[in-house]
């Protein structure tokens, strides 16, 4: 395992089912996660993220493959004999405790004296600004204030890794967010390691350090929120991660970090992130929609023009579709502009769209 590994995944695989068609939740996955870290796990639902976790937390064992936490196997321990705690989407407090007891709890069954546990509990309850709460029963709790109640529980102890499984889910967009930035405030006070599982793409953007993006039981790419989003190393994560234009055309001309890419008889300037294709190669490039300028007053690398085929307001957004000489184009921009039959101009720079890898 790697030296700065606090998790460390080496190649796990997980089966469910047997005869002559088995079916892999996760095949040879590979993460490690170090100290200190947000990590996010994000993908679509059966995408194995949640598996994963759960491999990390002892509650599956995997098939194949080695877990080690603090650069000890724990390969095929139970979760109890591992210094981890997992907040489940569910919240999992206990109906018959008050929110004070459902947070004493982990203390109390480790024999920890009241003396003790009572300035624990308090300081937890005030780090969640939930100690106004502290008699109350879950049910008579808002599902923020539960969400609340769940992380003071697991972090009491100050385990080594906190993983969470789509805590955030539950709750309405305006407490989501609030939480979501709690959490992220928490994390960066207490120095602890994350490990979050989540299929919302603002939410692991917003919160991670490092991120793997899985799909179909593997991981397609791991890296920070920007590698990940600027630098996809697929179509998949690219349409998975936010939205983008995908253009098809063949490769002209190659420089050292640029290729020249023909779409429908325009040449494109576009980045190399990975190895050089060959000229004459049909590739893929791909343009996020903020990126496109419209009529921009200085001219850019790249030009076309296009006529708007439909515009929808989002708030603050306008997002415009344009019939381009190279397809259909979605921009993205801060308001300012609205719907006219004329050509406008629509441009971008060579660094603002890149040619995706070409997939084995």
């Amino acid at each position: 395992m790697k030296d700065d590994s606090l998790v460390f995944l080496d190649r796990v695989s997980k089966i469910y089912g047997n005869g002559s068609a088995p079916v892999y939740a996760v095949r040879e996955v590979s993460l490690d996660v170090r100290p200190g870290e947000f990590y996010s796990l994000l993908g679509s639902s059966g995408s194995g993220k949640t598996t994963t976790l759960r491999l990390i937390g002892g509650f599956e064992i995997p098939e194949y493959g080695q877990v080690y936490i603090g650069g000890e196997d724990v390969t095929t321990l139970p979760p109890y004999r591992r210094n981890v705690h997992t907040v489940f989407q569910s919240y999992a407090l206990f109906p018959h405790l008050t929110v004070a007891e459902n947070v004493a709890y982990s203390l109390t069954i480790a024999n920890v004296s009241k003396a003790e546990i009572a300035p624990r509990v308090a300081e937890a309850l005030r780090m969640f600004q939930i100690s106004t709460l502290s008699d109350r029963r879950p049910s008579q709790l808002s599902g923020g204030q539960q969400q609340r109640v769940a992380l003071a529980r697991a972090l009491i102890n100050r385990p080594k890794v906190l993983l969470l499984d789509e805590p955030l889910s539950a709750l309405d967009a305006k407490i989501r967010e609030e939480v979501r930035q709690e959490l992220r405030d928490l994390q960066r006070q207490t120095n602890l390691t994350f490990i979050y599982v989540t299929h919302d793409q603002e939410e692991a953007l917003a919160l991670s350090d490092r991120m793997a993006v899985m799909h179909n039981g593997q991981v397609e790419q791991v890296g920070s929120p920007s590698e990940i989003y600027d630098r996809p190393t697929s179509r998949f994560v690219a349409q998975f991660i936010g939205k983008a234009n995908f253009l098809t055309g063949k490769v002209t001309q190659v420089d050292a970090s640029v290729a020249v890419v023909e779409v429908n008889g325009v040449l494109i300037r576009a980045t190399i992130p990975g190895d050089k294709p060959p000229v004459g190669e049909t590739v893929t490039v791909m343009i996020r929609p903020e990126r496109i300028q419209v009529n921009a007053a200085t001219s850019l690398v790249n030009q076309t023009t296009g006529k708007t085929a439909n515009v929808t307001y989002i708030g603050q957004l306008l997002e415009s579709r344009f019939e381009t000489a190279i397809g259909q184009l979605l921009v993205t921009q801060l308001g300012g502009y609205s719907s006219t039959s004329e050509a406008v101009a629509l441009s971008w720079n060579a660094e603002d769209c890149i040619i995706l890898p070409q997939q084995a």
